[in-house]
């Protein structure tokens, strides 16, 4: 029996095709087709057309959608030459770039969907649009895109639909989905002062008082962490000349992502990662068998060129704070350190309350290496993840170039998952930078590297974790802990000594002083999201107590200061 996933595809692919044919029908223009493909949730099409497609043509093309299904029509495969292929889509620009790519002597495949469109494709698809007739979809919006995502190339229209294999889990992807959009970090990160893009500097965030505190506090837990676990931290230039990527490999293989200039007649590029400036590290020193394994962590910032229209928030940037680390080590320590690092995953995500899962790439075919290296890297990797008794995916075939990986996926408040942190098997940069260590016998041997990231982008993690949270930060990550309230003015003063009890004690706090009334200030610091608002009035002096409201309450307790302070200062040390 055909899986459910393998099915869900082939049925999104028809449906791209579906999709494709109902443009086709309702704008009787010369329409040039793209390319349409399933995606994760559902699919989307290219379009190059003179009528800009807006909501409102949303309907009408769901409508001729259903239609078309209703028609039972084959999806009919015929496999013709490049000659033929030419002549069959003559008038289609797009499709006559693909085929004159392919080499001359190649079979081609083309689909049919019954009489209502022909197009250029590998598939698979259903049988027949029978198959269809319960699937669930929904467009969901237009974009621009960029031909084969170049920025250099004609911006096209790209539909994009959610697709599912009945009516409730479409219900249950939109409802996730409008909560997604109340939470989305870059709506939040406005209305909470977090950070900023400018026009002038696209994908690279600015930082705002709140939300550096937020990333300070993430770099703050992720330094202590680190420390305990053995690890040294260092710091690699920002740039590093061409000779260096060359040898790393970058320069061949990855320089249209990087940055690069010239100084003085020499080729340099900024770095698009910290790995080549952890090798020289490595290099600077002779090592002996008994400093393995060598454990070295870099809060780098890295820029990388990523084409605008993929940019998003804090999600997809050009510059970002990586949360590096590489171990050196010995053949017989890659287990021990495979479970070092993922018991400090496990203790640095049960901080954020979030779940996890592990999945275990494999040697690709396109490797480097020989296969007995791959094996008993994949070995030492599952021996690792079995001994710490966690489940993991196996992804055949998924692993990078030059060693297999666990890739760690967490899951947010409202279902989604996110790739966040990896470890990463090297078997390629201590060759090319012939790195050496001493072993008991003497004699000189390549050291096992692990690369590894937790956070992974820092930045992308206040992204992730900003959604995961709506916003209402743990108190210890809170830009402001507690915001003080006096019902009048003539209450100030004894707020300022109240405020100055708390910043003694390392709280962040902050005093509303506006001339405004109470009921005004109270809804404006619950807008922002604080975790404590403290009110104070005649009441509250009389009995030398605070009125406390905690953040998704309406209810007010009563406090003593030193009692709060030290609830509060409690929950800062555990990180609550």
């Amino acid at each position: 029996m055909e899986e459910k996933d393998e099915y869900l595809q082939k049925a999104r692919h028809t449906m791209s095709h579906v999709l494709a044919g109902a443009v086709k029908k309702i704008f009787n223009e010369d329409v040039k087709f793209g390319i349409g493909p399933a995606i994760e949730n559902g699919f989307y099409y290219d379009f190059d057309m003179e009528h800009n497609i807006t909501p409102e043509d949303f309907d009408k093309i769901e409508q001729t959608m259903h239609e078309i299904i209703k028609q039972n029509l084959d999806m009919k495969k015929r496999d013709v030459s490049r000659q033929e292929a030419l002549e069959m889509f003559k008038t289609q620009p797009y499709k006559i770039e693909l085929i004159n790519e392919l080499d001359e002597n190649s079979e081609i495949s083309v689909y049919s969907l019954g009489d209502v469109f022909t197009d250029l494709c590998k598939g698979p698809h259903v049988e027949n649009t029978k198959e269809l007739k319960n699937f669930a979809f929904k467009i969901n919006r237009v974009s621009g895109a960029y031909w084969r995502g170049n920025e250099k190339n004609k911006m096209m229209q790209r539909i994009y639909v959610y697709g599912f294999l009945d009516k409730q889990e479409l219900k249950d992807y939109i409802t996730m989905m409008e909560e997604a959009q109340k939470r989305d970090h870059r709506k939040l990160g406005k209305e909470l002062g977090l950070f900023f893009i400018s026009e002038y500097a696209q994908g690279m965030p600015f930082y705002m008082p709140k939300g550096l505190i937020v990333k300070n506090e993430l770099i703050k837990f992720w330094r202590e962490e680190h420390q305990k676990a053995g690890y040294e931290e260092i710091e690699t230039p920002m740039a590093m000349n061409r000779k260096l990527w060359e040898i790393s490999g970058h320069w061949d293989h990855y320089r249209q992502n990087m940055y690069t200039f010239k100084a003085e007649d020499e080729d340099f590029a900024i770095k698009p990662m910290n790995c080549p400036g952890g090798m020289l590290y490595y290099k600077e020193n002779i090592h002996s068998y008994k400093d393995l394994p060598l454990r070295v962590g870099e809060l780098g910032k890295v820029h990388r060129h990523e084409a605008s229209g993929t940019l998003h928030g804090l999600f997809r940037v050009r510059c970002f704070t990586q949360d590096d680390a590489h171990i050196f080590m010995r053949p017989n320590q890659i287990e021990e350190e495979i479970k070092n690092v993922l018991s400090l995953v496990d203790k640095m995500y049960k901080v954020f309350n979030l779940e996890y899962h592990l999945e275990l790439s494999t040697m690709p075919e396109n490797h480097i290496g020989n296969t007995q290296d791959w094996e008993s890297a994949e070995t030492s990797l599952k021996n690792a993840l079995n001994r710490i008794g966690r489940k993991y995916v196996i992804n055949e075939g998924d692993g990078a170039f030059y060693g297999p990986k666990i890739d760690i996926h967490i899951k947010d408040a409202i279902g989604r998952t996110w790739q966040c942190g990896t470890i990463q098997l090297d078997m390629q940069l201590p060759k090319r930078f012939n790195l050496e260590y001493v072993e008991e016998d003497g004699t000189k041997q390549e050291p096992i590297m692990i690369h590894r990231v937790i956070y992974g982008s820092i930045d992308r993690f206040i992204g992730i974790i900003t959604e995961n949270y709506a916003g209402a930060f743990p108190t210890w990550l809170a830009p402001i802990q507690v915001m003080i309230l006096p019902i009048s003015e003539k209450f100030v003063d004894y707020c300022k000594t109240v405020k100055d009890e708390m910043e003694r004690s390392k709280i962040r706090v902050e005093l509303d002083k506006k001339k405004k009334k109470i009921s005004y200030k109270i809804r404006s610091a619950t807008t922002q999201k604080i975790p404590y608002i403290v009110i104070i009035g005649e009441n509250e002096i009389n009995s030398n107590t605070i009125s406390v409201r905690q953040r998704g309450t309406n209810q007010t307790n009563q406090f003593k200061l030193n009692e709060f302070i030290d609830k509060v200062t409690q929950e800062i040390e555990k990180r609550l």
